[in-house]
């Protein structure tokens, strides 16, 4: 199964954080690291004063389904701190299906495609890196990248992951 999956970091030593876990989604048998975008760096979007995030898109090809992989990606942000106290709040790491297997999924632990994710820049941005001709209802993710457009949004300075 091909699945896309965009990582955020705004606490912490964010460049460390990501690299332990795209690391470890690498050592993982049920999953292949097929590529990573480059980083970037936005501003936040939530309560209260935060710092920038650091922001990619994953894509992976996995013999897990898309629950037992979003069980795997929850896990992987306890693993590295995450707490989850505020919506939309700062966290250390955050691990986000974003499109499984072209399926269509809506229960209450898990929407695919992400909701919202046509939206953010720091979404589609990176996922154009990887993926600039994957549709979402009918549109190129390259084509939606182009139409938003965020003036906070940058590459991240050190990108030591391929």
């Amino acid at each position: 199964m091909q699945a896309f999956i965009s990582f955020g970091s705004n606490l912490g030593d964010q460049v460390a954080i990501v690299e332990s876990a795209i690391n470890t989604l690498r050592a993982t048998s049920a999953v292949t690291v097929v590529s990573v975008s480059p980083w970037y760096r936005s501003k936040a979007v939530g309560p209260g004063e935060q710092g920038d995030y650091l922001n990619g898109v994953i894509e992976l090809a996995t013999k897990l389904s898309a629950v037992d992989l979003l069980d795997f990606l929850q896990t992987l942000e306890l693993n590295h701190g995450r707490e989850r106290l505020i919506r939309w709040g700062s966290r250390t790491l955050d691990l986000d299906i974003l499109y499984f297997d072209n399926q269509k999924i809506e229960t209450d632990r898990l929407t695919i495609p992400h909701p919202r994710c046509t939206e953010r820049s720091f979404v589609m941005r990176p996922w154009a890196d990887v993926a600039a001709d994957l549709t979402l209802d009918d549109k190129k993710v390259a084509d939606i990248a182009a139409e938003l457009t965020d003036d906070q949004l940058c590459l991240w300075q050190d990108n030591p992951i391929d």
